[in-house]
């Protein structure tokens, strides 16, 4: 399936980068035998931050993974596991066992369709603490983000417009909008997030 290009994404190092995963896309990108400006042109990011994402001195957004995963035609969990998928069906999930994903170092990621080939959508199960506005770090990728509340209140700045999210309330937007999210009350939010 193919995906419509997306511009560039904004570079969002932070000190938590996953290191394996910067390993398997430095040897995938050597693999085929591609040029950084190559990856750079084939997943809408800019060269300093392929180099950066290759090298483990940045976080590497899901996001990336996807449209590299999209353009060498391998799936997104042999970047994220180095296992490769292999149901073409359908996958259950169940509640508590999907694969942990490193993302944001403040966030808990579970993905959920990690076993699933070829997706065209990535589902995470994440979990956000409380946090002060001050201690957010504020991201922005390619693509397109679902959010549907399941517990707790949790608030969700985009581009310093604040969004309140309650059980069963949703939200889609546009992940190129710088966006950071954050728990109202004294235990972690928890909500469905799909990346597209």
């Amino acid at each position: 399936m193919s995906h419509p290009a997306s511009p560039p994404a904004a570079s969002t190092c932070l000190a938590f980068p996953d290191r394996d995963v910067a390993a398997r896309l430095k040897g995938l990108r050597d693999s085929l035998d591609w040029s950084p400006e190559t990856m750079a042109e084939k997943s809408g990011a800019r060269v300093e931050d392929v180099l950066m994402y290759e090298n483990g001195s940045c976080e590497i957004p899901v996001s990336h993974l996807f449209k590299v995963a999209q353009a060498a035609g391998v799936d997104l969990t042999d970047l994220l596991s180095g296992h490769e998928a292999h149901l073409r069906r359908y996958t259950v999930v169940k509640k508590g066992q999907g694969m942990p994903v490193e993302r944001r170092s403040a966030y808990s990621y579970l993905s959920l369709a990690s076993r699933f080939t070829h997706r065209a959508m990535e589902p995470f199960l994440v979990t956000v603490p409380p946090c002060t506005r001050e201690e957010l770090h504020r991201n922005s990728h390619p693509g397109q983000e679902f959010c549907y509340m399941l517990e707790g209140t949790m608030e969700v700045l985009l581009d310093g417009e604040a969004v309140v999210l309650e059980p069963h309330d949703t939200l889609y937007f546009n992940a190129m909008i710088p966006h950071a999210m954050r728990s109202l009350t004294d235990q972690p939010a928890t909500f469905l997030d799909v990346i597209i």
